[in-house]
């Protein structure tokens, strides 16, 4: 029996192995995360043990604040004695993503602090070895996400380490993102010697401890030259052929663009908009501004009418649990999205994105940026406007009518002589929907809303012709 069992556990490696080494075009390698079109972005470590303080008073710099508060590495290693986060449970982290409507895992493996969260080997900086706790929350995660179907992604701070002593920066000037109080000398540090002291080492445990990987989403790279990311972008292709990589791997190279804390992207071809509920990215219990449901469903749909990704961020607690505001918003986007998830998965640009009003000023000013950020940086709009968004997929139109404030909605896109329409619906309901099209609009009734229904409306239009 016990041959049999091993002889069982042999195969499925190596059929996993082989799976592996069977490299994708980048068109199908993509396929999935073009389909998904909304992911959990979480960021936990250290940083959300101390939950904003830090000597009795609130830190500058957010999840940061080992830089803004110049915490010299030996003190600031010293909260991993009291992180033990006993009410982790994984299952729970992956059911809630997915009750969201969301299809991939975006996780901290490391942030700028340098610490682990996850079992490394190559480095005992980690929740493993420095904690009371003593496992490995990726292990419990990649065991969930297999459970609910979701894709595990691990995020990795490439080009700021404050835990290692060759690292480099100049932005915003000289230093600038450097540990320069446990290392000042700038010039003596030896970028190469980090990568392969750290980065390999610690990007093979990733890919090889917990199974297919979705993304290595990696964080500012700061001075890595073009032949250091196309080295580490072979590299992680050597192991896992099909991980995508995003474009913070620095230096034009990834599959896909990141714009931060902004629902708008001037680049061309695949983005994704990483956005927080609240104000930080990590734990901060003085962290009172949470953006309501309504607001993160016309953040969703935004960004998929403008062909894009969202990846909706949650700081869990030092305990190991979501934030009851966090959680709470997960459940109301999961209600709107079990009735209209149709108008998000795999859709696409329609021939216009919206009609009606645009983004309010503080969003318009960084359009297009793709610069990286820093600790607070939220520049999404918080106003919320009546307006029109469109998707489309398989020939279909989607249209997204946004907190509307009339009984009747007038979409100029589809008025008659621009689109013959043979049906209409709405999801998510059996009523018949009655329209009307002449040459200034089509007209579409807007549903009575019902007490803590998000108001963004979604009506499928089939065109003639189309079956």
């Amino acid at each position: 029996m016990k041959t049999i069992l091993l002889s069982c556990f042999l195969l499925s490696c190596s059929l996993w192995s082989f799976a592996q080494q069977q490299p994708m075009g980048s068109a199908d390698k993509m396929a999935w995360w073009s389909a998904s079109r909304f992911g959990l972005f979480i960021h936990w470590g250290l940083y959300s043990q101390t939950a904003g303080d830090w000597n009795g008073r609130p830190t500058r710099g957010g999840e940061h604040f080992m830089l803004y508060e110049r915490i010299p590495l030996q003190q600031y290693a010293q909260i991993a004695k009291d992180f033990n986060p006993t009410a982790f449970d994984a299952d729970t982290w992956a059911k809630a993503a997915k009750g969201a409507g969301m299809k991939y895992i975006v996780v901290t493996a490391k942030h700028h602090d340098g610490f682990a969260m996850f079992n490394s080997p190559s480095s005992d900086y980690n929740i493993v070895q420095q904690t009371p706790w003593q496992r490995d929350p990726m292990r419990d995660l990649a065991d969930a996400c297999k459970r609910y179907d979701l894709k595990l992604c691990f995020y990795y701070s490439l080009g700021r380490d404050w835990a290692d002593p060759d690292v480099p920066t100049n932005w915003p000037s000289k230093a600038g993102r450097s540990n320069s109080w446990d290392y000042p000398n700038e010039d003596a540090k030896d970028l190469s010697k980090y990568i392969e002291r750290k980065v390999k080492p610690q990007l093979h445990e990733l890919l090889t401890q917990y199974g297919p990987i979705g993304i290595i989403w990696f964080d500012t790279p700061e001075l890595f030259t073009k032949e250091q990311s196309t080295e580490i972008q072979q590299f992680i292709h050597d192991l896992q052929p099909n991980c995508i990589i995003n474009s913070r791997i620095g230096n034009q190279l990834g599959d896909y663009e990141v714009v931060e804390q902004s629902l708008m992207n001037k680049a061309k071809g695949k983005w994704e908009a990483c956005i927080t509920m609240s104000r930080n990215w990590g734990f901060n219990k003085h962290d009172t501004v949470w953006k309501s449901p309504e607001i993160l469903v016309r953040n969703l749909v935004e960004v998929v009418s403008k062909g894009g990704n969202l990846l909706l961020n949650i700081g869990p607690k030092g305990d190991g649990t979501f934030p009851v505001e966090s959680m709470a918003r997960l459940r109301s986007i999961g209600d709107w999205m079990n009735l209209n998830a149709e108008a998000i998965y795999g859709a696409g640009e329609w021939k216009i994105q919206s009609e009606g009003k645009q983004l309010h000023e503080e969003e318009t000013e960084i359009a297009g940026q793709q610069t990286i950020k820093d600790a607070e940086n939220d520049a999404t709009s918080k106003e919320i406007v009546s307006d029109i968004r469109f998707t489309t997929k398989d020939g279909f139109v989607y249209v997204f009518v946004r907190s509307p404030k009339t009984d009747f909605a007038a979409v100029k896109s589809l008025a008659a002589g621009q689109a013959r329409i043979a049906k209409i619906t709405l999801l998510g309901s059996k009523q018949k929907i009655k329209w009307k099209q002449d040459a200034t609009a089509l007209h579409l009734p807007v549903p009575s809303a019902t007490g803590g229904e998000i108001p963004v409306y979604v009506f499928k239009v089939t065109l003639v012709g189309q079956s």
